[in-house]
């Protein structure tokens, strides 16, 4: 399977611009595309901005991708506020190259005041979805740093980990040593899609990339803008799993303090 992860900069609250560039990277020939958090939108953006911004998970915004989708024939992830009754939630949607919705994730850990203002938090795990034989899971930015909820999808069977985000630059090690070590711990592979450049206070560092689960990434992105292409190779993910056998050797009666609170 052929991922693309589009790192681009953020044009804040130009839902038809981002749009377009969202159906550019959908016909550059990938199976699926990646895009940012928020990318329809923008992320920092302002409470007010992102409240009037917000649609409904069938609103107009979701039936555009959807048309992007059944034309180009590429599924797609893409970020978008989503409005339920009174509430607000950061969330990715994924969409099958006929248009039809897949999968749907909205945000689990918000990140500081920056989501916490603006976000309600999910209560609901994400779910893993199939596509072209590949089982797929769903998280955002800041969810992929905590060990638990990788590990979740890769024991509920994922094969591919997908991470919209929206990492500045101060914490290059998220996209440094986290997104590798969360591929290889869980041999999984983990696609992860950064903004680059400035929006609101936020300076982002790009570095998006695919790591597979030897540890080492299989494509990467610079600073720049960039569509990154990636092939995911079934035979070489069922060669490190037999290899780092993690999963396997798994000694779950000995780590049932590590979910309950402190």
């Amino acid at each position: 399977m052929r991922v693309a992860l589009l790192q681009a900069p953020s044009w804040s609250r130009d839902v038809a611009g981002n749009l377009r560039r969202l159906a550019s990277a959908a016909a550059a020939g990938a199976d699926l595309v990646v895009t940012p958090e928020m990318f329809l939108t923008g992320y920092d953006i302002g409470t007010a901005a992102v409240r009037e911004l917000a649609e409904p998970a069938d609103g107009p915004a979701a039936a555009a991708v959807a048309g992007i989708a059944r034309r180009t024939g590429t599924a797609v992830l893409y970020g978008y506020p989503e409005r339920s009754g009174d509430a607000v939630f950061n969330t990715v949607a994924l969409v099958g190259p006929d248009g039809v919705p897949l999968a749907s994730y909205r945000k689990t850990h918000l990140f500081g005041d920056l989501d916490r203002s603006v976000f309600g938090a999910s209560p609901a795990a994400p779910d893993v979805v199939e596509f072209r034989g590949w089982s797929l899971g769903l998280l955002i930015c800041y969810d992929a740093e905590f060990p638990e909820a990788v590990r979740g999808l890769a024991l509920r069977g994922a094969d591919v980990v997908l991470v919209p985000t929206a990492n500045m630059i101060d914490y290059d090690v998220v996209a440094d040593v986290l997104v590798p070590a969360r591929a290889y711990e869980n041999q999984v592979y983990v696609a992860y899609a950064n903004y680059v450049g400035r929006e609101g206070a936020q300076t982002y560092g790009g570095l998006s990339g695919v790591a597979g689960p030897t540890g080492a990434f299989v494509a990467r992105a610079g600073r720049g803008e960039e569509l990154v292409l990636a092939d995911l190779d079934r035979a070489a993910l069922e060669r490190s799993r037999r290899d780092t056998p993690y999963l396997a050797d798994r000694r779950p009666e000995l780590y049932g303090g590590l979910t309950e609170g402190p």
